[in-house]
């Protein structure tokens, strides 16, 4: 038979076994060692055996608890309600002021966290809730808070970054640094899109009334150092390892050692409180590591087969496609994909077909930095298909902790604007990619 055929064969089961409700993990890592042993016999067992040490042997992969720690001990600890508080006081006296607050409080989440669904079920759960009572416009409100959520994957210190790093074998320091800027620019434009549609309509987001805007100068202060806090934790980790001082490992443990403390300081860091951070960072960790290690055999057999080479001379032989309309091609499949799978199925999917694809394209950009610039494109569609019907997975989450008067059908409806407003941006990051790439090339001149 045919590698082309093989391939498609692989392809087709690996999407049955998905439909079958089995973990993305266990389908794509039976489906890579079925397939390298019955391709090449008992030798091909190696190929899933040499998959597990080089994952252990990636040294960076040690951040990925450490963060993961950083952001439960956040939610735990309830340090989301200060920032909240802050930017409600802060904001709220302008119309539009709290939604405003709650993409800025996503932006912090995020610098602490790196994952998408914590930022979503503080929003959901504290902010939502807060501006419903004050009469915001729950079709606005619940749009912003799942674009706002889902910059925790792109914002470093991103744990889906991480996983990209290691499959496309790319600096995770160098994949952070150019997510900040994009993650910065899409907060921006949702933003805008608040203080725009506020401005247009004040009652879709109406200012606090004056009985609520009249607080201590003290009491203001005092929130506001409390907001500064993350910040704090934020410039501690990332300081050290952008001067050189520490390497992308320490930096991390300095930042879960200073986060742990600071909530064990404000009386916070209960015993339960510790045994909830420690079970959830242990199962998400593990979650990662299996689909990494999974990752990683599905992409040698297909290294094995040539299929690399197969869909290069489709794109560009058969189909006679400009770099451009590859690289338009393949964001436009990720969108596809998106509608029903995961981020890390869709990475773990095409990963090994698109990664060695793109390094080969000539787009203008130094080959040292094209899969730099591509694993933020690839962060942000996932962005996007985060919050996609029909099996977006920020819309059903949004619909489980929204309150009942919330439907589904509005959440639907939430998602057009921000939706068309993250395909901007993504569309700014392929026309102008400096944007991604000038804060990693600032950095790593040095």
């Amino acid at each position: 038979m045919p590698y082309e055929y093989i391939a498609v064969v692989m392809f087709g089961g690996m999407l049955i076994l998905l439909l079958t409700g089995q973990r993305v993990f266990a389908v794509i890592g039976f489906v890579a060692a079925l397939a390298s042993v019955l391709l090449w016999g008992t030798g091909g067992s190696a190929i899933p055996f040499t998959s597990a040490i080089k994952l252990m042997n990636w040294y960076p992969m040690l951040t990925l608890p450490m963060f993961v720690w950083m952001g439960y001990v956040m939610s735990e600890t309830r340090m989301a309600d200060d920032l909240y508080r802050m930017f409600h006081v802060w904001f709220g006296p302008i119309p539009g002021g709290l939604a405003i607050g709650t993409v800025l409080l996503m932006v912090l989440i995020s610098a602490m966290n790196g994952l998408s669904v914590a930022g979503l079920a503080i929003g959901a759960t504290i902010a939502l809730p807060e501006m419903l009572k004050r009469g915001y416009d729950k079709v606005m409100i619940t749009g912003v808070i799942q674009g706002g959520s889902s910059l925790g994957i792109l914002v470093p210190p991103s744990v889906v970054l991480v996983l990209y790093a290691m499959i496309a074998r790319q600096p995770v320091g160098q994949l952070w640094l150019a997510g900040m800027l994009p993650g910065l620019l899409m907060a921006a434009v949702f933003i805008i899109y608040v203080v725009i549609r506020c401005g247009l309509n004040p009652s879709l987001g109406p200012a606090l009334p004056k009985a609520e805007r009249d607080i201590a100068p003290a009491e203001k202060w005092r929130l506001l150092r409390a907001g500064i806090l993350p910040v704090v934790i934020f410039a501690s980790m990332m300081g050290p390892f952008l001067y050189g001082w520490a390497s992308l490992v320490e930096a991390s443990v300095i930042g879960a050692s200073v986060t742990t403390l600071v909530a064990a300081l404000r009386g916070r860091m209960t015993k339960r409180a510790f045994e909830i951070c420690s079970v959830q960072t242990l199962g998400v960790t593990c979650m990662f590591l299996w689909i990494l290690l999974a990752a990683l055999a599905f992409g040698a057999v297909f290294d094995g087969l040539g299929a690399v080479r197969a869909i290069e001379g489709l794109f560009l032989g058969e189909l006679g496609l400009s770099p451009w309309g590859v690289l338009i091609l393949m964001q436009a499949s990720f969108l596809v994909m998106g509608m029903f799978l995961d981020d890390t199925a869709m990475l773990v999917i095409v990963a090994p077909l698109y990664v060695p694809l793109v390094a080969k394209l000539d787009l203008g950009i130094p080959p040292e930095q094209v899969l730099i610039w591509y694993g933020i494109l690839y962060t942000i569609t996932c962005q996007i298909a985060y919050i996609t019907p029909p099996f977006g997975y920020n819309l059903f989450l949004m619909r489980a902790m929204a309150p009942d008067h919330v439907t589904l059908a509005d959440i639907y409806r939430s998602i057009v604007p921000i939706v068309l407003l993250m395909l901007c941006t993504l569309g700014i990051v392929m026309r102008f990619p400096e944007i991604a790439l000038w804060l990693p090339n600032l950095v790593y001149s040095k």
